[in-house]
């Protein structure tokens, strides 16, 4: 292991040991900046915020940071250079907001050390609250798919023109920017097919990244990722990236999680990270959730304490997903932490 890799996953490590053990994910961005009045319905989703309204990005932040969350995620799913041009912005005015999507992500997290607000973990009078709440931010990547904003991140389907080299092409520059933002690792996140994670592997080598990341796939079955391909050869090209921490599943039914973890663990002892959607599904032609088979957010209770039993460290939520969400799962984990360190 080279010794970019052990730092890597020693920062993993040594912040979960600092989180009792678990750690506790934000919950859906864009569910929650449209509950705050934003107009999503623009193919740059929840990154037109950046443009249009920034101070909302950091109040969502700093929701998830009272709700208990230590990993906030950045604005930057669907924040892509190629469609920051598409709606009239220079590459340079992209990529400044690129890096503004890590830079309000840093900030909210600066504002709750500076409160001494309170997540999950409580502290005492004169304690040092950045150490007692420790908070990571991840600078999200999402898929090709989002970026064509045609729903295809949930089918991964691209078409044979769509090449192993049109996708690190693709998201090349935009890693670029993301990994040296001042993020503390990036999150490829909602990964829809095998092509893409070796994209994602290849351009992780190339590009000498000095932070850690995660992937987290997405599934529709239970069994495979959305594709179709197999989660156990999507999990083989993870184990294989030494600067890969965790490797997971987001924006996934949590009925599914179980079986998924399952199978992701023969392949790979990295650590688990968990963020399921609320059980909704979403119909990409009208680009909307549809509300069949939703689970309340106590009911993630009883997923999460079988999701820790499979050997979930990092649990959270997505899409649908809110404060109140990731308030519940802080609460459960914060209690598993606090057994476990009764035993000992």
């Amino acid at each position: 292991m080279s010794e970019d890799s052990f730092q890597s996953s020693t920062l993993m490590t040594d912040f979960l040991r600092q989180c009792g053990g678990y750690a506790v994910v934000d919950g859906g961005l864009a569910t929650e900046l449209e509950r705050r009045g934003a107009d999503l319905d623009d193919p740059l989703w929840s990154a037109k915020c950046l443009i249009s309204s920034p101070h909302l990005v950091r109040r969502v932040h700093l929701d998830y940071l009272d709700a208990g969350a230590n990993v906030i995620i950045s604005a930057s799913y669907q924040a892509t250079l190629q469609g920051f041009v598409a709606k009239g912005l220079s590459s340079e005015e992209g990529e400044a907001l690129l890096r503004k999507s890590v830079e309000i992500a840093l900030e909210a997290r600066e504002i709750y050390y500076s409160r001494g607000s309170k997540g999950s973990w409580e502290t005492k009078a004169g304690e040092d609250t950045s150490k007692q709440h420790p908070v990571l931010v991840a600078a999200s990547v999402g898929s090709y798919g989002a970026y064509l904003a045609d729903g295809s991140e949930y089918s991964g389907i691209y078409g044979d023109a769509v090449t192993l080299e049109t996708l690190k092409d693709f998201h090349r520059r935009r890693f670029q920017i993301l990994a040296a933002s001042g993020a503390d690792l990036i999150a490829f996140e909602t990964i829809p097919n095998k092509l893409e994670a070796q994209a994602y592997a290849e351009l992780l080598k190339e590009e000498d990244v000095k932070i850690p990341a995660w992937f987290s796939f997405t599934s529709k079955d239970g069994k495979n990722v959305v594709s179709g391909d197999s989660i156990l050869e999507c999990a083989a090209i993870v184990n294989s990236c030494k600067q890969v921490v965790a490797v997971g599943i987001n924006c996934t039914p949590p009925r599914f999680i179980h079986g998924l973890i399952q199978e992701i663990q023969k392949e790979t002892s990295k650590h688990i990270v968990i963020y399921p959607n609320s059980g909704e599904t979403y119909d990409g032609s009208r680009k909307e959730w549809v509300k069949l088979s939703g689970v309340a957010d106590e009911d993630f209770v009883s997923y999460v304490g079988k999701w820790c039993e499979d050997g979930a460290a990092l649990i959270g939520g997505c899409c649908r997903t809110t404060p109140n969400t990731v308030k519940v799962i802080s609460e459960v984990l914060s209690i598993r932490s606090s057994l476990a360190t009764q035993r000992f």
